[in-house]
This record gives C-alpha cells, structure tokens and sequence, in this order.
C-alpha cells in the first residue's frame, strides 16, 4: 500500500511560533467573541490544464519501493489565481495571467516574498493598521501552518476536485469553471468553515503547537 501525501513539514522552530500565534487568537477571541469571523484569509494557488500534480508538495509513502513514477509536460498550461475568504464571503478569484476610514477586519497572509516587499507591507498596514497578522506584520504569521489557512485546509481542495472533474480542454474554459465554482459556494458552508478554525486553535495548543490535524476539514 502507498499514498500521496500533500502538505509541508512541520521543523522544529515552528512549534514556538505556532503555539504563540494560537494563544493570541485565543486571546482575541476571549475578548472578541467574533474575532475570527472577522478575519479575512488570503492564499494563491495554481491551477493546471493537465490537472498537473506538484512534486514538490507529494511524497509517496510505501513499505518497499513503489516504482512510481509522475508523467508531466516539459511546459504545462496553468492558471494562477488568489482568493480571500472571510465568513462574509469570498472576494475574488482574482486571475494572474502573463502580460480615513477605520477597517474592522484582520487581514492574513503567509510570508511568500511578493507578500512582505516593503511596499506591500506598508500598502497593508495602512489599510489595516494593527490588523495585519503577516511577516513583518503587526501580528506574525507562522511558518508552514496551512492547516490555519482556509483556503489552504478547505477551498483549493474544494475547487479543484469540482474543476478538474469537468476536464477543461482550454485555459478559458478553466478559468470559466473556477469562476463558477467559487460563486456556487454557499455561505452557510463558509460559516461552518470559518467555525471549524477555532477548533484547530483547541487542536494546535492542546498538542502544544507542534502539530497539524491528522484530518483535512471537508464540507
């Protein structure tokens, strides 16, 4: 028996920061019952023509050598696409393609290169003063937890499963289909979504932070 594993490795610095994040979540949510329903997730995923799988992202897992191999195009066709997703809803998909107010929501993002440029930051501490949790943010993001991140732990799945089903021949075509999917998603599903974060805050502090769910949350 042997199975593809997705995910990222969990070192040993981690646990520090995981356990740190956890506990000031927490602690929002002590004083602001609806601190995370006032959090807005942002990620960025591809999506490929040829429903390409990542190696990078898969370990085969195997008693004896499995003699596998992935078959992949030297130039795969793909979509880069970003979303936010919040309990109010989904902003985006928001297609990458080659060529005084006071904000009441907490912005999150992972600590990709493109999102901690000093512009960036800056752009995003203005719009949401200490509501930033980031690198170099207000609130630091930690490391390899995408088991926090919705998108990471529910949404990409999702969308994936439902487009790659329908087999698209073209990239507008694909891009058609991840319009459409996203847009059919109910409310009520984010809202459970978004419910089921503060469960893995329980999970991460009562394993002392150095763990992911042994289960991906599916709707």
């Amino acid at each position: 028996m042997f199975f593809f594993q997705f995910g990222l490795a969990i070192y040993q610095n981690d646990h520090q920061a995981r356990r740190r994040f956890v506990e000031r979540a927490q602690n929002e949510i002590a004083v602001v019952p609806d601190f995370h329903k006032r959090s807005l997730f942002s990620d960025e995923a591809h999506f490929w023509l040829n429903d390409y799988v990542n190696k990078q992202n898969c370990r085969i897992w195997s008693e004896a050598n499995p003699q596998v191999y992935v078959e992949t195009p030297l130039h795969p066709e793909k979509l880069t696409i970003s979303c936010a997703l919040w309990a109010g809803g989904i902003i985006g998909p928001y297609f990458f393609k080659n060529n005084e107010g006071h904000n009441e929501l907490w912005f999150e993002q992972d600590g990709a290169t493109c999102h901690t440029a000093r512009a960036t930051i800056d752009l995003l501490k203005d719009t949401f003063g200490d509501r930033l949790i980031s690198r170099f943010g207000p609130v630091n993001w930690p490391p390899r937890s995408c088991d926090l991140t919705p998108l990471d732990y529910f949404l990409w799945d999702y969308v994936k499963s439902l487009v790659y089903a329908d087999k698209s021949q073209t990239l507008d075509h694909l891009e058609d289909n991840i319009r459409r999917v996203i847009a059919d998603i109910r409310p009520q599903r984010l809202e459970k979504v978004i419910e089921n974060w503060t469960s893995r805050l329980d999970y991460i502090r009562a394993s002392r932070g150095s763990h992911m769910p042994e289960t991906i949350f599916k709707m």
